[in-house]
């Protein structure tokens, strides 16, 4: 009697191939009757943020300094609000649209039974994820450059962080895409992950203000080193850490990506 082989480890590098571009182009397809009503949703919040604080509190505080000179705190505000929104729409579209298409709709079912593989699909997802985070973005950037709150050319090299940034975000999402059983589970990520992250990574104010070991732990937070490379190009600046900031980006992206297609991979297979 020939013995059972052992199922292959969930832990195995991804299996990666072309198949995951209609994967892709068929998000792209459904969401393009969506487009206007989409933008509007995704930009309107952090827009609202941008006037209420940037242009309320903005004139009670003025400046605040930063790297040195004093900035406007409107211009401070929409450095990390950008940051912000690339996390919140990379973070919506790999919850609630994924688990959607994985768990209501069984649009992933359908497509394995085309010769496309489950890795293909969840890395299309995370694609797919951080081009609505980045499309999301680049509306919010040409409102900025409407409002001239930053004119700095250097605001093109801030365009492929945001990208990268899109990517991280939607593959820790999908971790807990992997996790959920309903939509109700998203609420632990945004109240106990988001939530605080947004708080503690310098959006609103300087992290000069936090208490020694919250600036620590704040050090090492995925929005906080995306933003501490993005906000000096507002001010027309180079960041000051770019390997750093970048390795921690990179590294962040790699693990949650690995540790969600290992999730994934074992829930497909109970």
């Amino acid at each position: 009697m020939t013995p059972r082989s052992a199922p292959p480890s969930i832990w195995r590098a991804p299996a990666l191939s072309g198949r995951w571009w209609p994967v892709f182009l068929r998000n792209l397809l459904v969401w393009r009757k969506l487009a206007i009503p989409s933008l509007v949703g995704n930009i309107a919040e952090p827009l609202m943020w941008l006037v209420a604080f940037g242009y309320g509190m903005g004139a009670l505080v003025g400046t605040l300094p930063v790297a040195g000179q004093p900035v406007p705190y409107i211009l401070f505000l929409a450095s990390g609000s950008v940051c912000m929104s690339a996390m919140n729409a990379a973070s919506f579209e790999a919850l609630y649209s994924a688990f959607s298409r994985m768990h209501v709709q069984k649009t992933w079912d359908g497509i394995l039974n085309a010769p496309v593989g489950l890795d293909n699909i969840v890395f299309a997802e995370m694609l797919w994820a951080a081009f609505k985070a980045l499309f999301t973005v680049t509306a919010i950037l040409g409102v900025m450059l409407a409002l001239g709150i930053s004119h700095s050319p250097k605001l093109l090299a801030a365009w492929p962080v945001l990208l990268c940034a899109g990517v991280m975000f939607s593959s820790i999402a999908l971790v807990f895409n992997a996790l959920a059983k309903s939509y109700d589970f998203f609420t632990y990520y945004f109240t106990l992950v988001l939530t605080p992250m947004m708080f503690l990574s310098g959006v609103f104010f300087p992290r000069d203000q936090l208490p020694p070991a919250v600036r620590a732990v704040s050090d090492w937070l995925p929005l906080t080193n995306a933003i501490e490379l993005v906000r000096p190009m507002f001010l027309d600046q180079w960041p000051q850490q770019p390997l750093r900031h970048g390795l921690v980006l990179l590294a962040t992206t790699v693990l949650a990506f690995w540790l969600a297609l290992a999730l994934t991979r074992r829930r497909f297979a109970a």
